[in-house]
């Protein structure tokens, strides 16, 4: 009884807006998302979650609270690795920025002269429609349960690509914005054609080594995963263990892994002109064209949406038994990351009110699309 007042009284305590002239002090601030993480948990949010908060050069929140492993009463810690899912898609979409500026491919180049084997109404859809939702491809996770049945699965790109090749295009290029993870695995296609290694090596290579992101990986399920976390679904009162997807199907559109360290250190990076160069990064956050004018106005791999009058630059992730959200705030060089091992779990309402501890005033953020969790 006592647990959900608690979170009540917390909540109702951070809509209290503070000055506008002082933000709270990084003290203040971390006892609150301390008592926000915890209560998300003890109030059966999800098993675990992992928080980091970081405001310049001020941490406001690193933490972790719950199991990452129910079965085996192991506690989450800053270090435990969780699914990201859809956060994958702005790690694939700098990586063909970066590919750009080495000018092995133009923005708004036809993907079908890099990539002639796809289906021939596909082949006339540029870069930037794939990067920004406005292909028109349809996307394999729509299909529902001919796609559900088959999660098990071990499947190549190119399977991925057949699921839905003989479908037409359910829109023309360039004239509507429509969430499409098939898009994002043709990306992942394009990066191993001009590379000549696989997507998993090119985000370790590109990525992981020279930012120090030392547990962000391709999460598939055989290898070793040190301090990996357990996925859990809600099932009426109890957690129970999530469906199984072989993870090599959600690919360059969501299969990586990763900590709220690492995730920290990439927002930091990304955001801070270090991954990709300044006219890269504003095509990656600023809509455009149809995408501007989606449910989320999206660049590539990343949605902008807004906090109050504060631009946030965000993109969540949704794949069996995780939810995470992550978020920039350029006007106080913000970083917020939840990391969560449940399906069902809420982080975008977390990082909301993480984010007005962080801010000191109610704010209110859409949040992003998610890939779907389960049949």
């Amino acid at each position: 009884m006592t647990r959900p007042i608690r979170l009540a009284v917390l909540i109702a305590l951070l809509a209290q807006p503070l000055t506008a002239q002082a933000l709270p002090k990084p003290a203040a601030v971390r006892r609150i998302a301390d008592s926000l993480a915890a209560a998300f948990v003890t109030s059966g949010g999800a098993p675990s979650v992992a928080v980091a908060m970081v405001r310049g050069t001020d941490t406001l929140a690193f933490g972790a609270w719950g199991k990452a492993d129910l079965e085996n009463s192991v506690a989450a810690t800053t270090r435990s690795v969780y699914r990201i899912g859809s956060v994958t898609k702005q790690f694939t979409a700098a990586a063909v920025m970066q590919l750009v500026e080495q000018g092995r491919i133009g923005v708004d180049d036809s993907i079908g002269t890099q990539l002639p084997t796809l289906p021939a109404a596909w082949r006339g859809v540029t870069i930037r429609q794939l990067l920004n939702h406005t292909s028109g491809i349809p996307s394999y996770t729509d299909l529902g349960q001919p796609w559900f049945r088959r999660f098990a699965e071990e499947m190549t790109p190119d399977t991925l690509v057949a699921l839905t090749a003989a479908k037409p295009l359910d829109f023309a290029p360039g004239t509507k914005w429509q969430y499409n993870n098939t898009g994002y695995v043709i990306l992942g296609m394009l990066i191993e054609k001009l590379t000549g290694h696989s997507w998993a090596t090119d985000m370790h290579e590109r990525f992981a080594v020279p930012y120090g992101l030392d547990d962000t990986q391709a999460c598939l399920a055989t290898p070793i995963i040190y301090r990996r976390a357990h996925g859990y679904e809600r099932e009426k009162a109890a957690w129970v263990n999530t469906i199984f997807l072989h993870m090599s199907q959600p690919y360059a559109a969501g299969s990586l892994c990763s900590t709220i360290g690492d995730m920290t250190k990439w927002n930091v990076a990304l955001h801070g002109g270090k991954v990709v160069s300044a006219a890269s990064y504003e095509m990656m956050t600023t809509p455009s064209g149809a995408a501007a004018s989606g449910a989320l106005p999206y660049g590539f791999g990343l949605g902008r949406a807004m906090m109050g009058e504060r631009v946030v630059i965000t993109h969540g992730g949704g794949i069996p038994g995780f939810i995470t959200s992550n978020a920039w705030i350029p006007s106080l060089q913000l970083s917020i990351t939840v990391l969560t091992n449940s399906g069902s779990a809420k982080p975008d309402d977390l990082m909301r009110m993480l984010a007005r501890a962080a801010v000191g005033a109610p704010l209110v953020m859409t949040p992003p699309p998610a890939t779907p969790k389960k049949p």
